[in-house]
């Protein structure tokens, strides 16, 4: 290179430095304004997410606010509930006791009514028994005998309540007397009885029997024993028992055939 082109060059190195400074400072200069244009857009966008943050958290304490309340008045109903659950469940436990209580009160009215009524039924059993112990008794002590005619007697009453079962076997007609020594002939069914004589010591008496017109005398007789006697057109056995001689008085039965009742009638 000559001196005289060293100028030149220079010249052109100037140039081309400046040149690449403008465009160096051309480019950075495009560089700031783009930057800054994302920075502003960075920033337009960040100021709307704050915005929407803000809005967002106000969203979320509204909600919150909403959720307190609610979680409140369900707190509040759960405990009313609670109470109420506690209050029905005593009510329920006094209601079972009170039942409990009712039915063991039942239980023991109806034991003490099945006790009473087995106590009833068992005196009912036991009085029975002994009815039929009774009667029993008194059938044996019912006897046959002869009569005083040498005839065989049906059943002979000692007492009145052996009587009783003799009406109520219905084989002969029964009629009940008492004789008082001094009186007139007391009529009995369709005979008259007279009493004579009468001594308790020896349980004997007399009397006499007016039937058919006519009188027949049972002389000397004693207790129990059956005076016969015929009467009426069919000439039917008649039979009078004595069972008890007092001082001037006794008393019996007089036994007569069922048809004969219908034909005194």
């Amino acid at each position: 290179m000559s001196d005289s082109d060293s100028p030149r060059v220079i010249n052109r190195m100037k140039i081309l430095l400046l040149t690449t400074a403008g465009v160096y400072a051309l480019a950075t200069l495009f560089l700031l304004f783009e930057m800054r244009g994302r920075i502003s857009n960075v920033e337009t966008a960040e100021g709307a997410t704050t915005s929407d943050i803000s809005e967002l958290n106000k969203h979320l304490d509204s909600e919150e606010s909403i959720m307190q309340a609610r979680t409140g008045t369900l707190a509040e109903k759960v405990g009313m509930t609670e109470k109420r659950l506690r209050a029905r469940s005593a009510e329920l436990r006094v209601q079972q006791e009170a039942i409990a209580r009712l039915e063991k009160e039942q239980t023991q009215q109806i034991e003490s009514v099945r006790k009473e009524q087995k106590e009833q039924i068992e005196g009912v059993k036991t009085d029975v028994a002994t009815t039929r112990s009774d009667l029993e008794a008194t059938k044996q002590k019912l006897e046959r005998s002869i009569g005083d005619l040498g005839v065989q007697s049906g059943l002979i009453a000692h007492t009145r309540d052996d009587l009783e079962i003799l009406k109520h076997r219905g084989d002969r007609n029964y009629y009940e007397f008492t004789l008082v020594k001094g009186t007139r002939p007391s009529r009995v069914s369709t005979v008259s009885l007279q009493l004579k004589k009468a001594n308790p010591k020896k349980a004997r008496y007399t009397l006499n029997v007016l039937a058919d017109d006519r009188a027949i005398e049972k002389k000397d007789r004693t207790m129990f024993e059956p005076l016969q006697f015929y009467t009426g057109r069919d000439r039917q056995l008649y039979e009078v028992v004595v069972f008890t001689v007092d001082k001037n008085k006794v008393s019996g039965y007089l036994s007569a055939p069922k048809q004969l009742l219908a034909q005194a009638q």
